[in-house]
This record gives structure tokens, C-alpha cells and sequence, in this order.
């Protein structure tokens, strides 16, 4: 044991300037003292990562809006869908919406890279976006009056909850 209280610390600040990390996966701590990291997440979260494809859609000196096109190409046909919705063509307008979204899926599933489309991982964004588009194009196809399709076991659940 060493006289001087400071004298084991030196010598341990001595051997890691003499460590040479070359492990990428090894980070310094705040002393410098090498120390591998874990590939388990963290408690709590300091910095959000990027969507798998949510690079940009277009090359980086094109003006914003190419940019972003996959999310402005189906934000439009959306709007487009709520504008006939709005104008009393209601089956018309919620097909256009659902195909909007149907498209979305597609965009996700074709393109590397869709810019702001990419919400979520590549799998959940065409998972969310197909069920939403499909779901409302099949209410849009069984609204009522003269619906284009029907399901007969939606109807008879439904008068089984209504009888009992």
C-alpha cells in the first residue's frame, strides 16, 4: 500500500492512457475509462432514431415539397376524398380516402426512401396504413342506401344484438 490517498488513482488513470480500445462497440465513461456498451435500450430514452425509409424521397438539393412528395401525393388525395365527401357524394369521396391511404401502403412498400411517410418501422407503416385503407373502403362499399357489398353474417349479428 502506498503512503499518499491519491497514489492508487494516479496509477489507475496511468493504466487506461495505456488502453487502447478498438472495439466499436466500446464508449469511454466520464472518467475515460473504456467501458462496453450494451445493446439493451436504455431506461429512459434521450434521443429518437429516424424511421427505417424516412430519409428524404428526393435528392437533398430539390426544393422541400419533392422532397417530401410520397406524403404531399397522399395528404393530397386525402384532401381531394374530403372535398367530395364534402360536396354530398359521400360513397365517392370515402373510396378516394381509403385509396389514399391504400396508396400510402404501397409508397411504404416500393420506395426506399418516402420522406415523411415513414412514421414507424417499415412493417408496422404498411401493416397501419393497408388495414385503415382497406377498413374504409369496405365501410364505404357497405353504407347504406343500395350498398355495392354485403356481408350477410354482419347482418344477422347485428339484428342478434338488437333482438336480445
Amino acid at each position: 500500500m502506498s503512503a499518499e490517498p491519491g497514489a492508487g488513482k494516479a496509477q489507475e488513470v496511468q493504466d487506461v492512457e495505456e488502453i487502447e480500445v478498438r472495439d466499436p462497440v466500446s464508449a469511454p465513461d466520464a472518467d475515460g475509462v473504456p467501458r462496453r456498451t450494451t445493446r439493451r435500450f436504455p431506461l429512459f430514452t434521450r434521443d429518437t432514431a429516424r424511421p427505417e425509409g424516412g430519409g428524404r424521397a428526393a435528392a437533398g438539393d430539390a426544393p422541400a415539397p419533392a422532397r417530401q412528395w410520397p406524403v404531399l401525393l397522399v395528404l393530397g388525395l386525402v384532401g381531394v376524398g374530403l372535398l367530395i365527401t364534402a360536396l354530398d357524394v359521400f360513397r365517392a369521396g370515402t373510396l378516394v380516402i381509403g385509396g389514399a391511404l391504400l396508396t400510402g401502403a404501397v409508397l411504404r412498400w416500393l420506395l426506399p426512401s418516402v420522406g415523411m411517410l415513414a412514421v414507424r418501422s417499415r412493417f408496422t407503416d404498411i401493416v397501419t396504413y393497408g388495414v385503415l385503407g382497406l377498413v374504409i373502403v369496405l365501410l364505404a362499399l357497405m353504407a347504406q342506401p343500395d350498398p355495392l357489398l354485403s356481408i350477410p353474417f354482419l347482418k344477422d349479428a347485428l339484428h342478434f344484438t338488437v333482438e336480445n
